[in-house]
């Protein structure tokens, strides 16, 4: 729960309050009143925090959508960031910003991988690393770093991307190796490219990339340059990629 949630629950009444209530068209005369309103009357409180909420999100979307347009869509292309497949002359574009154990974006899997295979040859996709740390832990970067080496073998990748993204557990070297191998990488050479520096550099430039945008919980997609944050299924995939 925000901050300004529990304020709001708690009686302490601030623009969230006093925004929620003109949109039901409830306006005390002053924050006195209003307060006194309030708790003589709990039961707007629902209808209160989720005005709010809509208001908050709204103006999340507005701030996101106006990065992703100063940006330009090529910043979310860019090979040293982003996995990038697809015609470079897509007129659709599917971006998606990930993190190997977060359990949303393997929810979404199932949805993200049958898009791929019916429409990879006719949308540009590029796939970003977000691991979140401090919710998920050091695996999450783990993941990130031999995903990022898995690029070096771009044939088999795709494969050891979304098997890494199907496992029910925790990320381990061993889970690394054994997918590596299942894809048909060279796993030594992956072990090794997971060391190079510039592994750290271009993950440290794809975390950077989603804070400059927004993001700030995965799965995050930009589906035709538009934000669309959360799991996703087939139906909605295909329907906001129609839009």
């Amino acid at each position: 729960m925000k901050p300004w949630m529990i304020a709001l629950a708690g009686g302490a009444v601030g623009l969230g309050a006093t925004l929620s209530l003109s949109s039901l068209g409830l306006m005390p005369i002053n924050e006195r009143q209003m307060q006194s309103y309030m708790l003589s009357h709990p039961e707007l409180l629902p209808a209160m925090m989720q005005r709010a909420q809509a208001l908050d999100d709204e103006r999340q979307a507005a701030k996101q959508a106006a990065a992703v347009k100063k940006m330009g869509q090529a910043a979310f292309f860019d090979p040293a960031i982003a996995f990038v497949t697809g015609p470079a002359d897509a007129k659709q574009t599917l971006v998606e910003f990930y993190d190997y154990d977060c359990p949303y974006c393997r929810a979404s899997l199932p949805a993200v991988k049958k898009f791929y295979e019916a429409n990879k040859d006719k949308v540009r996709f590029s796939f970003i690393e977000f691991p979140i740390k401090s919710l998920h832990g050091e695996s999450a970067i783990q993941a990130a770093r031999a995903s990022l080496a898995g690029r070096r073998q771009p044939d088999k990748y795709m494969n050891f991307h979304f098997a890494l993204l199907g496992q029910e557990g925790a990320i381990t070297e061993e889970v690394i190796a054994a997918e590596a191998a299942r894809a048909g990488m060279d796993v030594n050479k992956l072990k090794t490219d997971m060391e190079d520096p510039s592994i750290e550099k271009s993950l440290t430039a794809s975390i950077a990339l989603a804070h400059k945008v927004g993001v700030d919980g995965t799965p995050t997609f930009i589906l035709n340059g538009k934000f669309r944050p959360g799991a996703v299924d087939d139906e909605t995939l295909a329907g906001e990629m129609k839009s």
